[in-house]
Protein backbone atom coordinates (compact mmCIF):
# COMPACT_ATOMS: atom_id res chain seq x y z
CA UNK A 1 0.00 0.00 0.00
CA UNK A 2 1.03 3.36 -0.81
CA UNK A 3 1.96 5.40 2.60
CA UNK A 4 2.26 9.51 1.90
CA UNK A 5 4.96 11.16 3.88
CA UNK A 6 2.36 14.56 4.26
CA UNK A 7 3.82 17.28 5.72
CA UNK A 8 1.42 20.39 6.56
CA UNK A 9 0.73 23.34 4.43
CA UNK A 10 2.98 21.57 1.53
CA UNK A 11 2.41 19.82 -2.20
CA UNK A 12 1.83 16.71 -0.41
CA UNK A 13 -1.50 17.64 -0.02
CA UNK A 14 -2.08 17.01 -3.70
CA UNK A 15 -0.96 13.84 -3.58
CA UNK A 16 -3.87 13.09 -1.53
CA UNK A 17 -6.35 14.58 -3.25
CA UNK A 18 -4.83 12.59 -6.38
CA UNK A 19 -5.30 9.42 -4.57
CA UNK A 20 -8.67 10.22 -3.65
CA UNK A 21 -9.73 10.81 -7.04
CA UNK A 22 -8.54 7.36 -7.74
CA UNK A 23 -9.83 6.03 -5.27
CA UNK A 24 -6.93 4.08 -4.38
CA UNK A 25 -6.34 2.89 -0.55
CA UNK A 26 -3.25 4.87 1.02
CA UNK A 27 -1.55 5.58 4.21
CA UNK A 28 -0.87 9.08 5.76
CA UNK A 29 1.97 9.69 7.93
CA UNK A 30 1.86 13.31 9.11
CA UNK A 31 4.76 15.60 9.98
CA UNK A 32 4.53 18.99 11.45
CA UNK A 33 7.32 22.17 10.28
CA UNK A 34 9.31 23.69 12.66
CA UNK A 35 8.05 26.32 14.39
CA UNK A 36 11.11 28.82 13.95
CA UNK A 37 12.20 28.02 10.31
CA UNK A 38 8.80 26.22 8.81
CA UNK A 39 11.15 23.93 7.32
CA UNK A 40 10.58 19.92 7.11
CA UNK A 41 11.43 18.25 10.26
CA UNK A 42 14.74 16.11 9.89
CA UNK A 43 12.43 12.84 10.61
CA UNK A 44 11.58 12.86 6.70
CA UNK A 45 15.81 12.56 6.28
CA UNK A 46 14.89 8.84 7.27
CA UNK A 47 12.54 8.12 4.13
CA UNK A 48 14.79 9.98 1.70
CA UNK A 49 18.29 11.65 1.72
CA UNK A 50 16.95 15.34 1.23
CA UNK A 51 14.27 15.29 3.82
CA UNK A 52 11.45 17.22 2.14
CA UNK A 53 7.82 16.34 0.99
CA UNK A 54 6.22 15.28 -0.79
CA UNK A 55 7.35 11.40 -0.58
CA UNK A 56 6.01 8.09 -1.28
CA UNK A 57 6.76 4.78 -0.61
CA UNK A 58 4.82 1.96 -2.31
CA UNK A 59 6.30 -1.12 -1.18
CA UNK A 60 10.34 -1.00 -1.46
CA UNK A 61 9.63 2.16 -3.91
CA UNK A 62 10.41 5.29 -2.79
CA UNK A 63 9.31 8.36 -4.44
CA UNK A 64 9.77 12.13 -3.92
CA UNK A 65 9.44 15.39 -6.31
CA UNK A 66 5.34 15.84 -6.98
CA UNK A 67 5.69 15.27 -10.60
CA UNK A 68 7.18 12.01 -10.45
CA UNK A 69 5.07 11.02 -8.07
CA UNK A 70 1.79 11.92 -9.89
CA UNK A 71 3.02 10.64 -13.22
CA UNK A 72 3.59 7.17 -10.95
CA UNK A 73 0.58 6.79 -9.53
CA UNK A 74 -1.16 8.16 -12.47
CA UNK A 75 0.75 5.16 -14.59
CA UNK A 76 0.58 2.23 -12.06
CA UNK A 77 -3.08 3.27 -10.43
CA UNK A 78 -5.13 5.03 -12.70
CA UNK A 79 -6.41 2.60 -15.07
CA UNK A 80 -6.85 5.82 -18.09
CA UNK A 81 -8.31 8.28 -15.67
CA UNK A 82 -6.84 11.58 -15.28
CA UNK A 83 -4.91 11.77 -18.26
CA UNK A 84 -5.53 12.34 -22.15
CA UNK A 85 -5.29 9.66 -24.60
CA UNK A 86 -1.88 9.61 -25.73
CA UNK A 87 -1.25 11.88 -29.32
CA UNK A 88 -4.19 13.93 -28.47
CA UNK A 89 -3.45 17.80 -28.26
CA UNK A 90 -4.81 17.36 -24.49
CA UNK A 91 -1.85 15.24 -23.88
CA UNK A 92 0.09 17.53 -24.92
CA UNK A 93 -1.10 20.18 -22.66
CA UNK A 94 -0.94 18.31 -20.07
CA UNK A 95 2.57 17.19 -19.89
CA UNK A 96 2.97 20.69 -20.53
CA UNK A 97 1.02 22.10 -17.40
CA UNK A 98 2.42 19.04 -15.92
CA UNK A 99 5.74 20.10 -15.59
CA UNK A 100 5.25 23.77 -15.77
CA UNK A 101 3.73 23.82 -11.93
CA UNK A 102 7.33 23.17 -10.83
CA UNK A 103 9.31 24.28 -13.00
CA UNK A 104 8.57 27.70 -13.89
CA UNK A 105 5.20 28.56 -11.23
CA UNK A 106 6.49 27.53 -8.05
CA UNK A 107 9.93 28.85 -7.96
CA UNK A 108 8.50 32.66 -8.33
CA UNK A 109 6.12 31.57 -5.28
CA UNK A 110 8.80 30.00 -3.07
CA UNK A 111 11.09 33.00 -3.72
CA UNK A 112 8.30 35.69 -2.86
CA UNK A 113 7.21 33.36 0.29
CA UNK A 114 10.93 33.92 1.32
CA UNK A 115 11.67 37.23 0.36
CA UNK A 116 8.69 38.08 3.00
CA UNK A 117 9.81 35.98 5.83
CA UNK A 118 13.89 36.39 5.37
CA UNK A 119 13.56 40.39 7.28
CA UNK A 120 11.57 39.70 9.43
CA UNK A 121 13.70 36.78 10.83
CA UNK A 122 14.15 37.22 14.47
CA UNK A 123 17.37 35.95 14.33
CA UNK A 124 18.69 38.83 12.04
CA UNK A 125 20.11 41.62 13.97
CA UNK A 126 17.74 44.51 14.32
CA UNK A 127 19.85 47.11 12.65
CA UNK A 128 19.97 44.90 9.44
CA UNK A 129 16.09 44.72 9.69
CA UNK A 130 16.18 48.18 7.61
CA UNK A 131 18.79 47.00 5.07
CA UNK A 132 17.04 43.58 4.23
CA UNK A 133 13.55 45.18 3.58
CA UNK A 134 14.99 48.02 1.42
CA UNK A 135 17.28 44.74 -0.74
CA UNK A 136 14.33 42.30 -0.55
CA UNK A 137 11.15 44.69 -1.43
CA UNK A 138 13.50 45.98 -4.78
CA UNK A 139 13.62 42.64 -5.99
CA UNK A 140 9.92 41.81 -5.12
CA UNK A 141 9.14 45.15 -7.09
CA UNK A 142 11.51 45.22 -10.18
CA UNK A 143 10.94 41.35 -10.56
CA UNK A 144 9.03 39.17 -8.38
CA UNK A 145 5.48 40.85 -9.11
CA UNK A 146 6.12 42.09 -12.81
CA UNK A 147 7.05 38.10 -13.38
CA UNK A 148 4.05 36.70 -10.76
CA UNK A 149 1.74 39.18 -12.65
CA UNK A 150 2.60 38.06 -16.20
CA UNK A 151 2.35 33.62 -15.25
CA UNK A 152 -0.79 34.28 -13.20
CA UNK A 153 -1.88 36.38 -16.58
CA UNK A 154 -1.05 33.12 -18.86
CA UNK A 155 -3.13 30.81 -16.44
CA UNK A 156 -5.81 32.70 -16.53
CA UNK A 157 -5.54 32.93 -20.64
CA UNK A 158 -4.91 28.97 -20.11
CA UNK A 159 -8.74 28.50 -19.06
CA UNK A 160 -10.58 31.06 -21.20
CA UNK A 161 -11.78 28.23 -23.60
CA UNK A 162 -11.82 24.83 -21.26
CA UNK A 163 -12.47 24.37 -17.98
CA UNK A 164 -9.16 23.09 -17.07
CA UNK A 165 -5.54 23.57 -17.71
CA UNK A 166 -5.72 20.49 -20.67
CA UNK A 167 -8.86 20.29 -21.54
CA UNK A 168 -12.66 19.31 -20.82
CA UNK A 169 -11.65 17.27 -17.91
CA UNK A 170 -10.15 17.31 -14.57
CA UNK A 171 -6.27 15.64 -15.00
CA UNK A 172 -3.52 15.22 -13.12
CA UNK A 173 -1.57 18.54 -14.45
CA UNK A 174 -4.77 20.27 -12.75
CA UNK A 175 -3.69 18.90 -9.65
CA UNK A 176 -0.20 19.78 -10.01
CA UNK A 177 -1.48 23.25 -10.74
CA UNK A 178 -3.20 23.47 -7.57
CA UNK A 179 -0.66 24.12 -5.68
CA UNK A 180 0.30 26.88 -7.29
CA UNK A 181 -3.41 28.15 -7.58
CA UNK A 182 -3.73 28.56 -3.74
CA UNK A 183 -0.05 29.65 -2.88
CA UNK A 184 -1.26 32.74 -5.33
CA UNK A 185 -4.35 32.99 -4.16
CA UNK A 186 -2.98 32.88 -0.77
CA UNK A 187 -1.33 36.78 -1.46
CA UNK A 188 -4.08 38.09 -3.10
CA UNK A 189 -2.98 37.61 -7.08
CA UNK A 190 -5.87 35.35 -8.20
CA UNK A 191 -7.83 36.80 -10.77
CA UNK A 192 -12.00 36.29 -10.84
CA UNK A 193 -11.60 33.02 -13.13
CA UNK A 194 -8.46 31.79 -11.54
CA UNK A 195 -10.41 31.95 -8.20
CA UNK A 196 -13.65 30.44 -9.74
CA UNK A 197 -11.50 27.45 -10.35
CA UNK A 198 -10.07 27.05 -7.66
CA UNK A 199 -13.34 27.43 -5.34
CA UNK A 200 -14.55 24.54 -8.28
CA UNK A 201 -12.06 22.05 -7.87
CA UNK A 202 -11.90 22.70 -3.76
CA UNK A 203 -15.02 21.63 -3.79
CA UNK A 204 -14.84 18.23 -5.47
CA UNK A 205 -15.29 15.55 -2.90
CA UNK A 206 -12.42 13.81 -3.50
CA UNK A 207 -10.48 17.08 -2.30
CA UNK A 208 -12.63 17.25 0.54
CA UNK A 209 -11.74 13.87 1.78
CA UNK A 210 -8.31 14.47 1.59
CA UNK A 211 -8.53 17.55 3.52
CA UNK A 212 -9.90 15.14 6.58
CA UNK A 213 -6.76 12.99 5.54
CA UNK A 214 -4.21 15.19 5.88
CA UNK A 215 -5.15 17.52 8.59
CA UNK A 216 -5.42 21.32 8.76
CA UNK A 217 -4.17 23.52 5.46
CA UNK A 218 -3.86 26.77 5.84
CA UNK A 219 -4.92 27.36 1.67
CA UNK A 220 -8.20 25.71 1.69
Amino acid sequence: MITVHHLENSRSQRVLWLLEELERPYEVKRYERDKQTALAPPELLAVHPLGKSPVITDGDITIAESGAIVEYIIATYGAGRLIPAPGTPERLRYTYWLHYAEGSAMPLLVMTFIFSRVPKNPAMPWFMRPIARALFGAIQKSYLDPQLAKHIAYWDAALADTPYFAGAELTGADIMMSFCIEGAGGIGLLTPRLAAYKDDFQSRPAYKRALERGGPYAYA
